[in-house]
């Protein structure tokens, strides 16, 4: 279930990494990782309406930064970075100036953005459904949870990868991946049991 948020972007492309020992390209960044970008803003929290914004406004920042990019870190692991931080900035500039818009809660999604190879008008509706209940329980977990939690289930990152992306001690990341796991099972157990008739 913990994938049903994570889909790419329609306009993801494909690319291979660069060449080892060979600078790295923004544009190959770009391609090889708008994927990740978006899916991250997404779990993080990011409105759909704003989701394009702040990608765009990460890619200016990794522009920016590239030449500074040394290699000790895997290029994801630079990326978190720069993603966690420029998302925190978005969070505080909104709560700054519409606290009512970090609610729980968003627009529903739209049945015709569901993907093409969902072989039923039910098993549609089961993807939105669980989509939307991921959305919900991922808004209940605090900032520090969610943050592990995507990066560790929807992105399939490393805990020592989390640790660097997130710049705490690894014993911290293993802990606070552990308290996040448990916060989303409590949760999900509460919805279910809520609303046991809507989710299988």
């Amino acid at each position: 279930m913990m994938s049903s948020i994570g889909e790419s972007p329609p306009y993801e492309v494909p690319a291979e990494a660069a060449p080892r020992g060979q600078a790295l390209a923004f544009p190959d960044v770009y391609r090889e990782h708008v994927g990740f970008v978006w899916r991250s803003v997404r779990g993080l929290g990011v409105k759909h309406g704003a989701v394009d914004d702040v990608a765009q406004e990460i890619f200016v920042v990794v522009a920016r930064r590239l030449p500074e990019f040394e290699g000790r870190s895997s290029v994801r692991t630079w990326l978190s970075g720069i993603i966690l931080n420029v998302v925190r900035h978005h969070r505080r500039s909104i709560q700054r100036k519409s606290p009512h818009e970090t609610a729980s809660g968003g627009p529903a999604l739209d049945p015709q953005t569901l993907p093409a190879n969902v072989p039923t008008p039910y098993e549609a509706v089961v993807h939105a459904e669980e989509t939307l209940l991921l959305e919900r329980i991922l808004d209940e977990l605090d900032d520090e949870k969610r943050e592990v939690l995507v990066l560790a289930e929807l992105e399939e990152m490393s805990v020592p990868e989390i640790a660097g992306a997130l710049d705490i001690k690894l014993n911290t990341a293993y802990s606070r991946l552990r308290l996040a796991r448990q916060a989303f099972e409590q949760a999900l157990a509460r919805h279910r049991s809520r609303d046991g008739w809507r989710y299988r």
